[in-house]
């Protein structure tokens, strides 16, 4: 197995899928002859977005608000130059048929400046031209080191401190740092993975600035930053829930090289205003890896990505999550319902879900492309059905409701 302790929720922005060896299928974990069907109950009709002749990977992408736009990050191809050392991020159109699905993209821009380090774009909830990403505006400094490193130079991935959040109108971002408003961050320390609120008044985000990578929140009404979660270890790669109200992260908690994904309830006070976490409550609890979780809109479940199948081949779950609510159903608790969504023969990560959650979009390698790219398919789970998946059998034995309240 290897180490993921580091890792932000948007691995892919500063480590190379196809070059992660553990990721490559063995004998033992080939996929079924059928896994194609399998998976056609819960995503139909899957469609590659980008292509290896463009770009030589692609990352961690997600819908605008209206559907009709994603931003991702990618390593394009260049005729007769080595592929650059780090992600640039890029925004494109979506093109869909008679029915809405979501079958291209195009009008691809990018919008990083030249030779930075990219990582973990976002939209704006309310003004599609308006996104946020993590950049280090020029190429990151050649001393930065590693946040972990195996066998070869290839096999890394870094947290440079050059990194902060900015946000860019995509109306007129061109690429330049000129066209690019700082948010949080000021170069000393990584400050990254960052997302909006529904309502687009807090900007939440992961910091190195602590030493130990911690989930902050910035009010842009009034500029005021607070600390959500110090706990030990890496915690990282935070989302809101779609009311607002909680949020979900991946933590390498006991720091043993396994990172578990947790949900926090929000405490705000009379103004509105979020002022730290009520609860928080460990959703998956096992001998696996499990990180990038993404709430689906109706609030009540999320995906994530795990090597409970295998280290050497990830792929996307999905989870119960919904509050203990008296007009919930008592089978639906923190950490129930676990269900495999993906089946294919190699890694499937980075899952998420446009507005309404009708069609999820993911990395992964498949098809005809060795390195990682973009698929987007039609999201068809049955979410009203039980899981034919007992507690604790994706992975080790679940702890009473699969979750652990703290």
């Amino acid at each position: 197995m290897f180490l993921l302790s580091m890792v932000p929720a948007c691995v892919l922005s500063l480590v190379t899928l196809s070059a992660l060896p553990s990721m490559a299928p063995s004998s033992d974990d080939v996929a079924s002859p059928d896994w194609e069907t399998q998976e056609a109950a819960f995503l139909n009709d899957p469609v590659q977005l980008t292509f290896h002749d463009r770009f030589v990977k692609a990352g961690e992408s997600y819908f605008s608000p209206d559907g009709e736009k994603i931003i991702f990050q990618a390593v394009e191809q260049i005729s007769g130059m080595p592929p650059a050392d780090f992600y640039a991020m890029f925004v494109a159109d979506t093109v869909r048929d008679e029915s809405g699905r979501t079958r291209s993209l195009e009008n691809i821009r990018k919008i990083s400046p030249e030779g930075s380090a990219n990582t973990c774009g976002w939209f704006h909830p309310i003004d599609p031209n308006i996104v946020i990403f993590g950049t280090t505006m020029s190429p990151p400094s050649e001393n930065t080191p590693p946040g972990y490193q195996r066998g070869s130079g290839r096999y890394r991935w870094m947290f440079p401190p050059e990194m902060r959040i900015v946000a860019a109108d995509l109306r007129t971002a061109d690429g330049t740092p000129g066209t690019l408003d700082p948010l949080v961050g000021d170069g000393t320390s990584y400050t990254a993975e960052g997302s909006f609120s529904p309502d687009g008044r807090f900007l939440l985000y992961t910091s190195l600035d602590s030493g130990q990578g911690d989930i902050f929140i910035k009010d842009l009404a009034t500029g005021t930053i607070t600390t959500l979660i110090s706990k030990p270890g890496y915690d990282g790669g935070p989302f809101f829930s779609p009311d607002g109200r909680r949020i979900t992260y991946r933590s390498d908690r006991h720091a043993n090289n396994l990172l578990q994904v947790f949900v926090a309830d929000l405490a705000f006070d009379e103004s509105g205003a979020i002022t730290g976490v009520d609860r928080e409550i460990q959703i998956t609890d096992d001998a696996n890896v499990n990180w990038c979780p993404f709430w689906h809109p109706d609030g009540q479940r999320m995906v994530f990505a795990t090597s409970a199948v295998s280290h050497r081949n990830y792929e996307v779950f999905l989870v119960d999550a919904a509050q203990n609510d008296d007009a919930l159903p008592p089978s639906m608790k923190y950490g129930t319902g676990m269900r495999r969504l993906t089946f294919g023969p190699a890694a499937d990560v980075l899952p998420a879900f446009d507005a309404d959650g009708s069609e999820m979009i993911w990395t992964c390698k498949r098809g005809a492309s060795e390195t990682s790219q973009l698929w987007v398919a039609e999201f068809v789970a049955n979410l009203d059905s039980p899981s034919a998946m007992p507690a604790g059998a994706y992975g080790q034995p679940a702890s009473e409701n699969g979750a652990k309240q703290k």
